[in-house]
């Protein structure tokens, strides 16, 4: 057994999102599971860039209300307690509302060698205001 008493909050990187987004990390992807886990903390308006998962991701909401969307303009509304699946090689996004923090834990199978992740473009300004405005 080993027992964590801590994990250390890391800033978000730019290149992966948008706004202030926090990270601790729970379980980093290592044979034979290559399970990853991390706690995200979404501050209001901030969110992922486009990016899809080799294994798929699933995302169990903790806190607040954010917001998922599918390139195909499919957003769904997320608070506590719910869950989302994301498909295998599915692009997607996800983040806080424009008022609300939102908190998530992202779990995935990684592939040998890394997590599977594959990061994209930003989510636009724009194409955030749609989503948002598709959920009111």
């Amino acid at each position: 057994m080993e027992h964590i008493t801590e994990t250390p909050t890391a800033r978000g990187p730019a290149e992966r999102f948008t706004g202030d987004v926090y990270l601790d990390v729970i379980e980093i992807p290592t044979d034979p599971a290559n399970l990853s886990a991390a706690l995200v903390r979404f501050t209001p308006r901030a969110r992922t860039n486009w990016h899809s998962h080799a294994n798929g991701q699933t995302l169990y909401i903790t806190d607040g209300v954010g917001l998922v969307g599918t390139r195909d303009g499919n957003v769904v509304r997320v608070s506590a307690g719910q869950i989302v699946k994301c498909p295998a090689g599915e692009e997607h996004w996800h983040g806080a509302t424009e008022s609300t923090f939102m908190a998530h834990l992202a779990m995935l199978v990684g592939v040998v060698g890394g997590d599977g992740t594959t990061w994209l473009e930003p989510v636009t300004d724009t194409q955030y205001d749609q989503a948002l405005t598709a959920q009111r």
